[in-house]
């Protein structure tokens, strides 16, 4: 039986402690959507600028460099177990870098999803290249990816334009990185912001909508889903990140936490403004919860 390392007393974030590979499988639960930041395999001694300092990037033993046969073979597994968690109609997310982003790409067509969009998200405020050899890295990818070719998928139209000023949006997203007020419980060196978790779930999915992130890291994802009255499972191996996430999840049960989180994401004003529907709490969800755990 799968062990919850938290839920939250309204059942509507719920994380796992351990390996995907081996808990997702136990899993006969189906999910309306998946976002996935899984390992770019970059971790081989390389250096950045964080806050005007070098450091170095490694980022951990799960992040360590393979060879791309075994960067392929990983791809093709995790996501292979995730569409047999999506549903039908069911759409999945997956970020990524140059490095991995390929694979991911070549591994969802062969296992037979239909690739949507690729999103080029463009970041405002992207660090230095510190060797000056080559253009400044700073952007990342996004693919967006449906279940099967046949079943459609659900998209927001409607919010999307006219978050964007009443133009369709296009595929570039221009969103900043992560910003300090999202470090208060820690920091996992992969964080994504919020704001782009929003932006990805409110035009992909509708109140009350289950969220899986089989990486969770520190559970922006989860995060975001409850900021919007979505439900969330996150599975994540390291238990550093997995107490990060429960520290996150736990802040914003202060409703000025919470409040104060929603304001500070231009897209959720927005959406305010046209399609409040989309927005709904977390205690209305939790009103018409089945236990996942």
């Amino acid at each position: 039986m799968i062990k919850a390392f938290y839920k939250s007393p309204d059942h509507d974030f719920n994380l796992v402690c351990g390996d995907t590979f081996d808990l997702l499988p136990q899993f006969s639960f189906q999910f309306d959507m998946i976002f996935a930041d899984p390992p770019y395999f970059l971790s081989s001694g390389g250096i950045s600028i964080q806050s005007g300092k070098v450091v170095c990037v490694d980022k951990g033993d799960w992040d360590k460099s393979m060879s791309q046969e075994d960067v392929n073979a990983f791809n093709m597994r995790w996501l292979s177990l995730c569409r047999d968690k999506l549903k039908d109609n069911g759409t999945i997310w997956i970020s990524g870098t140059y490095h991995n982003i390929f694979s991911v790409a070549d591994s969802l067509t062969r296992l037979g999803y239909k690739i949507l969009n690729v999103i080029t998200w463009a970041k405002t405020n992207p660090p230095p290249n510190i060797s000056c050899r080559y253009f400044t890295y700073s952007t990342e990818f996004v693919i967006w990816a449906r279940k099967s070719a046949k079943v459609p998928h659900y998209y927001n139209y409607e919010l999307m334009k006219h978050i964007n000023g009443e133009k369709q949006m296009t595929d570039v997203w221009r969103l900043p990185a992560i910003a300090p007020w999202e470090k208060s419980c820690g920091k996992h060196p992969t964080q994504k912001p919020l704001g782009l978790l929003c932006r990805v779930i409110m035009a992909s999915t509708q109140p009350g909508a289950w969220i899986l992130d089989p990486f969770a890291g520190s559970s922006t994802t989860g995060i975001a889903a409850n900021l919007l009255g979505r439900r969330f499972l996150g599975i994540e191996r390291e238990a550093e990140f997995a107490n990060i996430s429960r520290a996150r999840r736990e802040e914003i049960d202060d409703v000025k936490t919470f409040k104060n989180y929603r304001r500070k994401i231009p897209d959720i004003a927005r959406a305010e403004e046209g399609q409040p529907d989309c927005l709904v709490c977390r205690e209305e969800v939790a009103q018409r919860l089945p236990f996942l755990l």
